[in-house]
């Protein structure tokens, strides 16, 4: 290793060795990616996922073969509470500790439902696991992260402005950030730090239906960047918000949406 090397190994502003981190989510989409750059950044990562048991090992493996930190994966559906006691005691039997939680398990459906139209089930289903699996992995976090530790919450802009034709979408999302700001509060006397990031239009697959053919073109038009967001393009705020640069961040909404909501 050269001296330039060595100085910038020693002097780089994100290094997460030693922390242990668990994302929710992480299998696919803002959660691989994240966990991704955790483990780029020198953290053991544990993810949970639902049922693409393939992509959760493949993303362990890229984890530890690429960056050789401890990694794993947790099936585990959130959306009863079983499933989150399922992930944490997993997380209890890798980790010592735990220093970083990102929630970032969810759904999104692209047909347009107006609020009149939206089936009691639909609703249900929306709240159970956007809302109801953080509650019930955040409570679990909460009891657990160290002090000085990070906890990251993936919400949306539709959260922060609403969302026609997704009203129980954009109910789950904007609950989150209310979670948030009040986490915040609470975990504060122990120097945890509580945050969000809300995306705009990701390209995911979760996205890739809606984003087809002119309805693309149209959304891309909205935004000021002139370009949908990567899963990497979420993942870096979230890394930030991770780190040592936001000790003094918490109880905050970073925005991620290429200038399409200006909401301060």
């Amino acid at each position: 290793m050269s001296e330039l090397d060595a100085t910038a190994e020693r002097e780089r502003p994100i290094d997460l060795r030693g922390k242990r981190a668990l994302v929710t989510g992480g299998s696919r989409g803002i959660g691989r990616a994240t966990a991704l750059l955790l483990a780029r950044a020198g953290a053991d990562v544990g993810i949970g996922y639902h049922l693409n048991h393939e992509a959760a090992e493949q993303t362990v493996a890229d984890m530890s073969g690429a960056y050789g930190v401890k990694a794993w994966a947790e099936a585990a559906d959130l959306g009863g509470l079983s499933g989150a006691l399922k992930l944490f005691e997993r997380c209890d039997r890798e980790f010592e500790r735990l220093d970083l939680f990102i929630a970032s398990a969810g759904i999104w459906r692209p047909d347009y439902v107006s609020l009149s139209d939206l089936s009691t089930g639909d609703w249900d289903e929306m709240l159970s696991v956007n809302l109801t699996s953080v509650f019930y992995t955040l409570r679990e976090a909460a009891r657990r992260v160290e002090e000085g530790g990070k906890i990251v919450i993936v919400s949306s802009t539709a959260g922060q402005r609403g969302e026609a034709g997704h009203a129980h979408y954009a109910a789950t999302k904007g609950a989150l950030i209310s979670l948030v700001k009040t986490l915040a509060v609470e975990l504060a006397p122990r120097d945890v730090k509580v945050n969000a990031v809300a995306p705009g239009w990701v390209d995911t697959d979760m996205t890739r239906l809606a984003l087809a053919g002119k309805a693309r073109d149209e959304i891309v038009a909205g935004i000021p960047l002139g370009r949908l967001a990567s899963a990497a393009d979420i993942a870096g705020p979230i890394l930030f918000l991770c780190s040592d640069l936001a000790r003094h961040v918490t109880g905050e909404v970073l925005n991620v949406n290429g200038g399409s909501v200006l909401c301060g």
